[in-house]
């Protein structure tokens, strides 16, 4: 995927060498003002960096470089745009691990994972402009080869849902990439087959909807009557001259110099695929360079430049909808978040190998993009990007007051806000909190699966909140920095509160959790009987059980084979033994399979693992057995078989089993 062309590429480095000023990590390094048009490096200084009394140049020389070190990410490429027209493009470390390529802001294609999404707005938005796409109408007047089923009468899905993540269908994933760059099918057809069930009314929550956002796409293609592909590339990409962009790999703009995504593997860096697919609105099989995005940036910061009408844009750039009111929303597809003293909009990027974060500070003229081409240990690249793109807006925002307003150390996320003096604090602490809070318990977020496994991932990502006497609360599960564990809230409104030394929010409605920094889901309440540590437990309770008598069952029944008289009770044994051996399996294969983080994250959304399938399939034949096990269990006490310690320790066995299918059941490890 990357160039086979060696020659041009060291032609290209000695160029560069030549002809720009690089740090060691740095491939590449410009300043640009309008197309085309060089400054050289002294002139760098007039860039809205500036501002700051200091380079901008030089913050990212000094962070880039760590984060690829500390994170273990091969290279990265960064693009920083004013609204003077302004351009600064930096690029560091490799594209190309095994062939030394280095990073050229440039030149270098990255996949763009969900910033994509940012074009499917801009095409539908376009498309209501044309009057050919009306927000507020019905997606199914739109849809002619298949519908979106009915399941709320009188509450439709619109184009509108579509764009604010509000449609209310089920989160489902698994298997929708694709590893190879052919063509994966029409994008309406893999949208009929693939159509999740609405999990709850449209309009009432916004939960990231990766469906939703391909089907918007495919309404411009009903309305135009052109692959989205296609249509992206004549009204967006060449209006906005971003030549090296391309939604229809393979594509000769960008093969020449494709970066290669990889995740940490011991010692190496090992290449990841699993980038392509058949839903190309969401980012499916997008390639583009840094310079191109600071395009895209640039004519959203001027009103939508050639793409789109000053109306439009601010649309695009205004808040449509929030989880809850007193916290930032969410625009069309981007997010709003507070930073610096002011709105910025945001939108991330993830995929195997790559991820991508994008900031836009209207009120500043700022634009900031930044890829990876790495998941950094245990993800950390997707954090990476937030990081950087606070310290930019820290360092720009807020019309060059930005470091200023920040109360921190400018790498925390969400809304700044001023710190509660200590009489406003315990007021409020004893309005909200009480020695039971209403805030305290488990919550799960609104992006977890209804329908396949991936459920499971809800027995260890919940949220946890707990209250202190104080009427601070502390949560586990929130941060997304994956080296945080615990974060620590003040409260400043009735049920608001404040991230203690840091900017985030998060506010409590209805049992519900909103998160200031990620307005795409919402947390809900869990009732006891639904705890994930409650369901922890009993789950190594029941495979210490099953596990046990695994290991004890031959030989105890070695021992007794000639003593036993009933052969139903012989058989019921073997039974038991076999559900816990098919069940000591299935929890097997499930450690195996989620061992790697990131390689778990390339399998499921490819779904070509045969434990994917294994797995639900043997959950299944122990839940066979395992009913079977109740029957010979209520026949082992009336037909007396066995002393009476064989028929305890045969119904702890049974009730074991049955704990452990059960939880299976409930977090969709059944087919």
């Amino acid at each position: 995927m990357t160039s086979r062309e060696r020659i041009l590429i060291l032609v290209a480095a000695v160029v560069t060498a030549v002809l720009c000023v690089v740090t060691p990590a740095a491939a590449a390094d410009g300043v640009r003002k309008g197309p085309g048009a060089g400054i050289d490096a002294a002139s760098a200084a007039t860039t809205a960096s500036a501002r700051q009394g200091g380079s901008l140049s030089a913050l990212l020389d000094e962070l880039v470089p760590k984060q690829l070190a500390d994170y273990r990410v091969p290279g990265a490429s960064v693009v920083v745009v004013d609204r003077d027209g302004r351009t600064l493009t930096k690029g560091y470390g490799l594209a190309d691990v095994e062939r030394k390529v280095r990073s050229d802001p440039r030149r270098t294609g990255y996949f763009m994972a969900s910033d994509a999404k940012l074009f499917t707005a801009v095409a539908v938005l376009q498309q209501v402009e044309k009057g050919r796409l009306r927000l507020d109408a019905d997606v199914n007047r739109y849809l002619t080869a298949f519908k979106v089923e009915n399941s709320y009468p009188g509450r439709p899905v619109t184009v509108r849902h579509l764009l604010t993540h509000t449609a209310g269908f089920d989160t489902s994933i698994l298997g929708r990439g694709g590893t190879s760059p052919e063509p994966a099918g029409a994008l309406g057809e893999s949208l009929d087959k693939h159509q999740p069930k609405r999990v709850r009314p449209p309009g009432e929550v916004a939960s990231y909807d990766n469906y939703g956002v391909a089907l918007a796409g495919h309404l411009v293609e009903q309305v135009t009557d052109t692959p989205f592909a296609t249509y992206v590339d004549r009204a967006i990409l060449n209006p906005l001259g971003m030549t090296r962009t391309t939604f229809a790999p393979p594509d000769a703009r960008t093969t020449d110099a494709l970066a290669l995504g990889y995740r940490p593997d011991g010692g190496r860096q090992r290449a990841e695929d699993g980038q392509y697919g058949a839903w190309t609105p969401t980012g499916a099989g997008a390639v583009t360079t840094a310079a191109d995005m600071g395009r895209l940036m640039s004519a959203l910061l001027d009103d939508g430049g050639p793409v789109l009408t000053p109306a439009s844009t601010r649309a695009m750039l205004h808040r449509q909808f929030a989880n809850d009111p007193r916290l930032p929303g969410i625009g069309y597809l981007l997010e709003e978040r507070r930073r610096a003293g002011e709105r910025m909009w945001v939108k991330d990027g993830d995929l195997p190998g790559f991820h991508g974060n994008l900031a836009l500070l209207p009120a500043s003229g700022i634009g900031v993009y930044v890829v990876y081409n790495g998941d950094g240990v245990d993800g950390s690249a997707s954090y990476a990007g937030q990081e950087l793109v606070n310290r930019v807006a820290d360092r720009l925002g807020d019309g060059g007051k930005g470091a200023a307003a920040t109360p921190s150390a400018a790498t925390e996320r969400g809304e700044p806000a001023g710190r509660p003096s200590a009489g406003a604090s315990a007021r409020l602490a004893q309005r909200d909190e009480a020695p039971s809070s209403p805030y305290s318990g488990y919550y799960r977020t609104t992006r977890t699966s209804a329908s396949d496994l991936t459920r499971v991932a809800a027995l260890t990502t919940s949220v946890h909140v707990t209250a202190g006497a104080d009427g601070a609360l502390t949560t586990t599960g929130l941060a997304r920095d994956p080296r945080v564990g615990e974060q620590h809230w003040v409260p400043v409104a009735p049920g608001v509160f404040q991230e203690r030394a840091g900017q985030d929010r998060i506010a409590f409605r209805d049992g519900r959790l909103a998160l200031a920094s990620d307005p795409t889901q919402v947390f809900e309440k869990l009732p006891w009987y639904q705890s994930p540590a409650l369901h922890q437990q009993a789950l190594l309770g029941g495979l210490a059980v099953l596990g046990a008598a695994l290991l004890l069952l031959p030989p105890v029944a070695y021992v007794r084979r000639r003593k036993a008289k009933a052969p139903g009770g012989r058989l019921a044994w073997t039974l038991a033994w076999l559900t816990g051996a098919t069940l000591a399996t299935a929890t097997v294969c499930f450690i195996r399979l989620t061992g790697d983080g990131n390689a778990l994250n390339r399998t499921v959304l490819v779904g070509d693992s045969p434990l994917l399938t294994l797995i639900p399939h043997l959950v299944a034949a122990a839940a066979a057995t395992t009913a079977l096990l109740l029957i010979c269990t209520v026949v082992a006490w009336r037909r007396g078989w066995w002393p009476v310690a064989g028929r305890v320790t045969y119904t702890c066995h049974a009730l074991a089993a049955t704990v452990v299918v059960g939880l299976g059941a409930a977090y969709g490890l059944l087919p």
